[in-house]
């Protein structure tokens, strides 16, 4: 019963960093990743559909993107989009196709993005005590319903604190690379 509520601890908490790491990802740094662009939804016939749905992305450099639509009357929307998108990057169309120049990182965007991964971590350590506190509630409830002994309940408690640092490490791990990944010029 206790095992089951460990592993169902450490599984939400493994999604908090993946939900983390996935923030992460739409983090500008200097190069060009197709991953800039998701979360971006286009009017298509009426309907807000994904970017990565309506045409094919690539790495044209290390700081250009482009993008090709599938057809070419979504071009306007495409560019209305990414505008509106407010990724700081003004796309250039040309014969269909449309190019997003990344321009250099300032040191003081450089700063604002770091803040920015900052506060997503701390989301992210946010998500791993709520469910260490959540899992905490069942283990005490599984106690007042003497399901479970007090020395069972305090051996669950340490092993989920231990669980519960293993994963804020995580984080931490994970937004210190972002860090170095920003401050790379």
């Amino acid at each position: 019963m206790i095992n089951d509520i460990k592993k169902d601890a450490e599984h939400r908490m493994k999604k908090a960093v993946e939900a983390l790491v996935h923030n992460f990802t739409r983090i500008r740094t200097g190069r060009a990743h197709p991953s800039i662009l998701d979360g971006i939804t286009v009017n298509y016939y009426g309907t807000e559909t994904p970017l990565s749905q309506l045409a094919n992305i690539n790495i044209e450099d290390a700081r250009t993107l482009s993008i090709s639509p599938w057809e070419r009357a979504i071009v306007p929307e495409i560019e209305k989009a990414i505008m509106r998108a407010d990724l700081g990057i003004n796309p250039s169309t040309n014969n269909g196709l449309i190019r997003l120049p990344l321009p250099m990182l300032t040191e003081e965007t450089r700063k604002v993005f770091i803040k920015q991964a900052k506060a997503e971590a701390e989301s992210g350590r946010v998500a791993v005590r709520n469910v260490r506190r959540d899992v905490l509630t069942d283990v005490k409830n599984l106690l007042k319903d003497k399901a479970i002994s007090e020395d069972d309940d305090r051996r669950a408690q340490d092993d989920i604190q231990k669980i519960t640092d293993r994963f804020i490490a995580e984080v931490d791990k994970t937004l210190a690379a972002k860090e170095v990944d920003l401050m790379a010029v």
